[in-house]
């Protein structure tokens, strides 16, 4: 798969403050590609570097084969943490003027905010100022403004920020359409489990340096640690137990399900394999569960982190 941005060597500082470190990123034509870190860690300066809001003090931005230039601000559509639409003008005025902004004429402006606006059920809105609507009604108008001219790269920094779990729904199902139709998408948040449902790859920056990217699911893989979540209805607990004990890495496991029984986490040597140990335990009792305990990415941030911190 080709890539779509390509960020090379980059270097930013601010005065004695380094906020990107040799960063690197290569982000596939048609993904989502999250881009995870701590506060300050230095997302937010990559990105405004991506946007042309600032330049590289060294390396280069390379956007669909060709060095980052001005004109290519018609191809990006972004939305920021903080949004920056006008209080005081009304929706439809504003949405048709940034849309020119993005270079599209009035009329193909008009005719595209009509399929969102009607997609979203928001028509009843054209007429009102921002100041009237709740946080929310002006998030789905800030979307609509940043996706309506078809960019070929979408930004969105924590892009769920004040909406209800069934709006942040419906965003998280439109980011994924415009990605099957064809988009390239950078997603910054802190909302993990967001991470795990739309990210094809990730990139994972800490003190402005990268220090993890790559395939979530490669990624996932390499965390993994061979460990399953057991769980077993059985007569001989404590002797199940203590061969266990004698074959594997054995602890104590808690989680929710419909059986009573013996719950464990087992942990087995690389060498082994899922199967030995079930085949163990369908000759000891009622196998209820059986599930490898893989690291979530909010796990592999936090450890990821925390290792890179000592």
């Amino acid at each position: 798969m080709s890539n779509l941005l390509e960020v090379n060597n980059v270097v930013k500082r601010y005065g004695e403050y380094t906020a990107l470190n040799d960063v690197s990123l290569h982000i596939p034509k048609g993904s989502v590609f999250g881009l995870l870190g701590p506060n300050g860690a230095g997302k937010t300066s990559l990105i405004r570097i991506i946007n042309q809001i600032t330049m590289p003090d060294s390396g280069e931005v390379i956007l669909d084969g060709e060095k980052l230039a001005p004109h290519h601000i018609e191809q990006i559509g972004y939305l920021p943490e903080e949004r920056g639409l006008y209080k005081s003008m009304k929706v439809g005025e504003q949405a048709l003027y940034l849309a020119q902004l993005k270079g599209m004429s009035k009329a193909e402006a008009k005719k595209r905010l009509k399929y969102w606006f009607d997609k979203f059920d928001i028509g009843a809105w054209w007429n009102k100022k921002i100041e009237e609507l709740s946080k929310g009604m002006a998030q789905k108008v800030q979307f609509i403004v940043t996706v309506l001219h078809q960019p070929k790269l979408l930004i969105f920094d924590e892009p769920f920020s004040g909406f209800d779990p069934i709006n942040a729904q419906l965003i998280a199902k439109e980011i994924l359409q415009l990605r099957d139709e064809g988009a390239t998408i950078i997603f910054s948040t802190h909302r993990m489990e967001s991470v795990e449902e739309m990210c094809d790859y990730i990139a994972l920056i800490n003190k402005s340096n990268k220090i993890l990217d790559g395939k979530l699911e490669d990624i996932k893989r390499t965390y993994r640690t061979n460990t399953f979540q057991v769980g077993l209805q059985t007569s001989n607990s404590l002797e199940v137990q203590q061969e266990l004990k004698s074959r594997f890495e054995v602890y104590p496991a808690d989680f929710k399900t419909l059986h009573k029984g013996l719950q464990l986490n087992v942990k087995l040597p690389n060498e082994a394999a899922a199967s030995d140990l079930l085949s163990f335990l369908n000759t000891k009792g009622s196998v209820n569960h059986f599930v490898e305990l893989v690291p979530s990415a909010n796990d592999i941030f936090i450890q990821t982190v925390d290792k890179t911190n000592q």
